[in-house]
């Protein structure tokens, strides 16, 4: 005779698995296969207690590998096997607090179910833009504390009706345990305001807010993460009216569009970049133009001047399925702010900071928890690659093998915050350029809301070595009342470190790091750096020469400084006699003689290896641009300028040997003069810009494969700003592959300052630990 034994089997999973429908799957799996026990959301993920025999355990554990929700991601799975207890049903119970840990989960775009209930009108969720289920709908921008229930959210606000129970309740509901579950009968609901006060409600007021965007006004709109300001991008007096109250001169706008066959009739889009569109993430994607535009959708000049590529996304809420659908067109999708500043949230201070720029507001009464931008990510080497990191992609962690509890602050510009904990590190959303008080502010309320969320209690804080970065010296006021270690890291070192931890590389690499400017460790601006990267520390083996930026800060918005401390480098006092260049034609008799003082003096002439600023300085030699509008204006139109040609040439260029009086060990210069020489020739000569740029480019290529030879590593990191051009980058990358180098660059963090503070925690790990931290 068989006797058939019960055993009881208790599972604890972490990961992304909150926010997921993954209580409401575990559930009906137990249920198909007659087990019983319970399961319930903890601060640390998802526990689950279950009884029957041993075979239908092994197959629920089978099952629920291969038929986890789609969105979910399992980090760890611990079982343990103990005597059953005598449960008579499965049942889903209260969550349960404890240290939390639990991976938030980022806000998810409309699934195709609640999309085709809101255009249904027999439907009682018609044309109602908060429908979601469990899986599509807010999380992250709606969360207040962990773990993902309805009372820990901004959704706690609302009761739910009678039938948004029934299907709450009900296992075989695709709402069964939603937590953001509403409908038009006790959920969140629209208003159009105008700056006076209400005008219309509910759908009426969705339908008045298209109508506004037909006939050329602004309209401020407030979606997910934050308001919009939405107007026809078909419209070139009406975007021109939102960049001068916007004080946005030429800095592409970013547009949505109501289908992707009108996206395909603008633009050239790859399998890869219709996928990221129509993905859960839905962010931004740039996408190039199409030779020739539909009539119906001719996108106005100054949505993106001087720019071969738009910024693109599709509706993402029911909110924006609902107003694209009625509007027909695309529409300019702009972040809710001035510049400089960060997205509004709140319809009371959209109306104080927006009032000046929309002519209508159309808002609704669900809080946002945070701000939180759209993220933009392009297709690089036929892999995304992410831009800007916010919606759809944060929270979401890189995982480590470390428990330690550090915080980190992050850059100046492009600002985002991370914390590691539980062997993870939380990146938060794009914050922002810590420029004015409001973003300042942002990033303050940043740290306070991960805190809160996850009670963080830091042991140590890590920043940028650069003093006079607000994050920094935040850093310094926040350990000094924590009474915790600060740990300064070097910007280029936390940009290599952070491209590492992506990829999970552990031991040494050649980093090479090119971007804008960071504070080197000999206290000058670096820029255009390799850094051999070991275990423990990193060595500078090469950088670029560096040269002088006349005004210093100026330097940044003027490329014509950087081309005048480049061409000085050169030539010494004679560059103020280059009468022909366009970069000294800019300035007038006066001004030149004081940049001449300031060279000759090394007066607010700092020096800097940038990469960036020798982009800078090349478009301004060429003529391309002398001032900027916006971060990285000049580098683009120079890497814009190779559109459609095709050269493998370079300009010379030559490597010196150089010892530092702190280490015995040389290091190498790459010294740009002959290039710079023989552009001056080329423009001179009539030689075309694209021609000249793209050998530019190449140069710069083989540049690092001069040194990636030199160094001999196998591995060879590509991160900074620099490399988000995408000609530079896959240029390196193919050459690198055919030198038998192994090359990594960002696909999930991106390559600008947004990376940093990863950077800064993994190098944090380092010093704590001696090296011995690594990623998993």
């Amino acid at each position: 005779m068989n006797i058939v034994f019960q055993q009881r089997l208790h599972l604890v999973i972490q990961g992304a698995v909150q926010g997921v429908g993954f209580r409401p799957f575990i559930y009906r799996l137990a249920a198909d296969l007659g087990l019983t026990g319970w399961v319930n959301n903890s601060a640390q993920g998802v526990v689950i207690d279950i009884e029957g025999v041993r075979s239908q355990l092994d197959t629920f554990l089978h099952r629920l590998n291969q038929e986890k929700p789609s969105r979910s991601h399992i980090q760890s799975l611990e079982s343990s096997w103990f005597d059953p207890v005598g449960y008579s049903i499965f049942e889903i119970r209260k969550s349960v607090v404890g240290e939390k840990t639990a991976i938030v989960l980022p806000d998810i775009a409309t699934c195709p179910e609640c999309l085709q209930e809101i255009f249904d009108p027999t439907n009682r969720r018609y044309r109602y833009p908060f429908t979601n289920c469990t899986n599509c709908g807010p999380r992250f921008s709606i969360l207040d504390a962990l773990p993902y229930d309805r009372s820990n959210t901004t959704m706690q606000y609302f009761k739910v009706c009678r039938d948004c129970q029934i299907e709450y309740g009900n296992p075989g509901d695709r709402r069964f345990h939603a937590q953001p579950n509403a409908c038009p009968q006790c959920g969140p609901h629209l208003q159009l305001w105008n700056p006076s006060g209400e005008i219309a409600s509910h759908d009426n007021a969705l339908k008045i807010a298209a109508d506004a965007i037909r006939q050329g006004k602004i309209v401020a709109i407030k979606g997910l993460g934050g308001f919009h300001l939405m107007v026809d991008a078909r419209n070139e007096t009406a975007i021109q009216r939102l960049r001068q109250a916007k004080q946005r001169a030429a800095k592409p706008f970013a547009l949505m569009y109501p289908s992707l066959e009108l996206i395909k009739a603008d633009c050239e889009v790859s399998e890869l970049e219709e996928q990221l569109l129509r993905s859960p993430e839905a962010p931004i994607v740039l996408l190039k133009h199409s030779k020739t535009q539909t009539l119906n959708a001719k996108i106005a000049p100054s949505v993106a001047p001087h720019n071969p590529y738009l910024g693109i996304m599709l509706p993402y809420t029911p909110l924006h399925h609902l107003l694209m659908a009625d509007v027909g067109f695309p529409i300019v999708a702009t972040s809710g702010n001035l510049a400089d500043e960060p997205i509004c949230t709140d319809e009371q201070e959209a109306i104080q900071r927006l009032g000046t720029i929309a002519d209508l507001f159309l808002i609704h009464n669900r809080e946002i928890a945070r701000p939180i931008d759209d993220s933009i990510v392009r297709v690089v080497m036929e892999q995304k690659v992410v831009l800007r990191r916010a919606r759809g992609y944060a929270p979401l962690p890189i995982s480590i093998h470390s428990k330690s509890k550090i915080l980190s602050v992050g850059a100046h510009l492009k600002n985002t915050i991370a914390f590691s904990t539980n062997q993870q590190v939380f990146v938060s959303q794009h914050i922002g350029d810590l420029e004015t008080v409001p973003a300042f502010e942002a990033f303050q309320q940043t740290i306070a809301s991960f805190q809160q969320i996850y009670e963080l209690q830091p042991t140590a804080i890590a920043c940028d070595l650069h003093p006079d970065y607000r994050s920094t010296q935040f850093a310094h006021q926040l350990a000094n009342q924590l009474q915790i270690p600060v740990i300064p890291v070097q910007h280029h070192y936390a940009h290599i470190l952070s491209c590492m931890a992506e990829h999970q590389l552990e031991g040494s690499v050649l980093g090479i790091a090119w971007d804008g400017t960071g504070y080197g460790s000999d206290g000058t601006l670096w820029g255009g750096e390799f850094l051999h990267i070991t275990d423990t520390t990193f060595r500078r083996v090469a950088h670029l020469r560096s040269f002088h930026l006349p005004g210093g800060d100026k330097a940044v918005k003027e490329p014509r400084r950087s081309a005048i401390g480049l061409l000085y480098e050169l030539y010494g006092d004679q560059v103020f006699e280059m009468k022909a260049l366009d970069s000294i034609q800019t300035f007038s008799d006066q001004e030149l003689k004081i940049l001449k003082t300031m060279l000759n003096k090394n007066l607010n002439a700092p020096i800097t290896s940038s990469a960036g600023r020798l982009f800078d300085a090349i478009a301004s030699i060429l003529g391309l641009r002398q001032y900027i509008q916006f971060e990285g204006q000049a580098a683009m139109e120079l890497e814009f300028a190779i559109e459609g040609f095709e050269t493998d040439e370079s300009y010379p260029f030559e490597i010196q040997s150089t010892r530092s009086p702190t280490s015995p060990k040389k290091s190498e210069i790459l010294d740009w003069a002959a290039m710079v020489r023989r552009i001056l020739i080329d423009s001179r000569s009539g030689l075309s810009i694209s021609n000249i740029s793209a050998k530019f480019h190449n140069t710069l290529v083989e540049m690092i494969v001069a040194i990636a030879n030199r160094v001999g590593e196998e591995r060879v990191v590509l991160t900074g700003g620099c490399f988000q051009n995408k000609y530079l980058t896959e240029r390196a990358i193919q050459r690198l592959r055919a030198e038998g180098f192994r090359p990594y660059w960002h696909q999930k963090i991106p390559a600008n300052d947004g990376g940093i503070a990863l950077g800064q925690i993994m190098a944090a790990l380092r010093e704590i630990s001696g090296g011995k931290e690594r990623c998993v």
